[in-house]
């Protein structure tokens, strides 16, 4: 803690920082006031109802950083965006052009951004016309004409698009990244509605619940910094070198290899599709077809969260997608690539295929640690919620990782910018 006010009085300290950090809480609370600009024409109050049913709803909120649960504006949030972003890594994986591209520096990033952000429209429009069905099918809002029908849509695809803007306006201020840093601010400025939600529902026979609640998210939280801030350092020796007529000595570094190389994104990604069945079965239950009402009730009854085989699917898709995106992340190929042409090599492994395959060895051996990791963070809160019986634990686990994850990269990039001002000053 007192290392987080040394760096705090730092920041304050330097002008240039606190202009950023400025820029930054003033966005941030653009945002949270557009969050609570509602769309005309919906039940406010039976949506809330609805929210305490529906975990997809949840999931959707705490992407577009809380903007949901009034309707606003925002409401379609960031979701759109996230799905586009899987859909170019999947992209970048299949086609090499696109592979080729995203090797290309600056220029190659900006394109794919591009692309995301071209891709992230229609997924808008669809996301859109879904929850206008859905709030249909619960009553929450009435039918609307094709002008109005295209007005509401437009207003929620541009409520996306604000929020894309907001980010890219946040990511320039070069102190976090901007989606990173909204889904923060909405987890976070929901904090004080649901502990004062709680403390106004508790009863003196739920006490011990709620402290065996808050003893697993102290605990929890503990776990998500040492696991984040665990790495394994691989030792890499580059030879001695003669540069400028000077004789440079063998020197001996680490590649550090993060235990959780993957982040929240994992989770992020099973949710999206685990909790699509929930999705689902509420049009098919609302469906005249008997034969459709039948597959909705299945879906509502086996696709629920307290359900064994949900949390068992869902904990084998987060370890799965902890190993597609660790894949993404690091390319051992690459990083053997780049030792070697650095003029490094690992002690006792052979320049080249050994080293890669060597060096996959190891990140597939820490991303299994990783990947069970995730998969309890993700499943943790419904187990809590089985034990318990409280209701009030929507995806916690994934909350609480983006939280403490957000913080911990927040403040090491703080830290960085300070060592560089304080190096620029010192060659001065």
């Amino acid at each position: 803690m007192s290392k987080f006010f040394a760096v705090l009085k730092k920041i304050l300290k330097d002008r240039d920082l606190r202009k950023k950090t400025i820029v930054v809480l003033a966005l941030l609370l653009a945002f949270r006031f557009l969050a609570h600009i509602p769309v005309s024409g919906v039940n406010i109050n039976q949506l809330k109802a609805l929210f305490d049913q529906n975990q997809f709803l949840g999931l959707i909120n705490l992407l577009g950083g809380g903007t949901l649960a009034n309707f606003s504006v925002l409401a379609v949030g960031i979701g759109p965006y996230i799905y586009a972003s899987i859909v170019m890594q999947l992209a970048t994986q299949i086609y090499p052009k696109l592979e080729e591209l995203q090797k290309e520096g600056e220029y190659g990033r900006q394109k794919i951004n591009q692309y995301t952000r071209y891709i992230t429209i229609p997924l808008a429009i669809l996301q859109a016309i879904g929850m206008y069905a859905l709030l249909r099918s619960q009553g929450l809002i009435a039918n609307l004409d094709p002008f109005l029908l295209f007005t509401f849509i437009a207003t929620l695809v541009a409520g996306t698009m604000i929020i894309l803007w907001i980010g890219e306006l946040i990511s320039e201020q070069n102190i976090g990244n901007g989606i990173s840093l909204i889904i923060f601010a909405g987890i976070v400025g929901g904090v004080p509605f649901a502990i004062g939600q709680a403390f106004s529902t508790i009863t003196p026979d739920q006490i011990m619940n709620y402290a065996l609640i808050g003893g697993a998210a102290f605990a929890l939280i503990a776990a998500i910094v040492f696991v984040t801030e665990a790495v394994r350092k691989v030792p890499v020796i580059y030879a001695r070198r003669i540069r400028g007529g000077k004789s440079e000595s063998a020197q001996q570094t680490f590649l550090p290899l993060r235990l959780n190389s993957a982040g929240v994104v994992p989770i992020i990604f099973a949710i999206s599709i685990v909790l699509l069945p929930s999705l689902l079965s509420n049009y098919f239950i609302a469906s005249k077809n008997v034969a459709l009402a039948g597959v909705g009730h299945f879906l509502a009854t086996n696709f629920s969260s307290t359900t064994i085989w949900y949390n068992i699917v869902y904990f084998l898709m987060v370890f799965g997608f902890t190993y597609f995106y660790t894949a993404i992340v690091i390319n051992p190929q690459k990083v053997s690539e780049d030792i070697q042409e650095g003029g490094g090599f690992i002690p006792g492994i052979r320049p080249g295929k050994p080293t890669a395959h060597y060096l996959n060895y190891i990140v597939t051996r820490i991303t299994l640690v990783g990947g069970l990791f995730l998969g309890l963070v993700a499943i943790i809160p419904n187990i809590l919620q089985s034990l318990t019986g409280i209701q009030a634990l929507l995806v916690g686990g994934t909350s609480i990782l983006i939280v403490v994850s957000v913080v911990i990269e927040t403040v090491k990039i703080f830290q960085t910018q300070l060592v560089t001002r304080s190096y620029e000053r010192f060659n001065l």
